[in-house]
């Protein structure tokens, strides 16, 4: 049999223990250029661009005529 614990820890050292796990909100930014939200020290995923620069090469939108 695996050993077991000799007396309960009472809730309140569990949420001391567990105080730090708590889950973190994605830091939002709006892009620069073209101002749809994206998360801060990544490229945009609609325009491409990071800091300024493209960063990642984006295709050109398709004209319907």
């Amino acid at each position: 049999m695996p050993p077991l614990p000799k007396r309960k820890y009472p809730s309140s050292r569990q949420g001391k223990r567990r105080s730090h796990l708590k889950i973190k909100m994605p830091h939002v930014i709006d892009c620069p250029r073209c101002k749809s939200p994206r998360l801060a020290h990544h490229a945009c995923p609609i325009c491409g661009t990071y800091r300024g620069r493209e960063a990642i090469a984006m295709p050109a939108p398709e004209l319907d005529s």
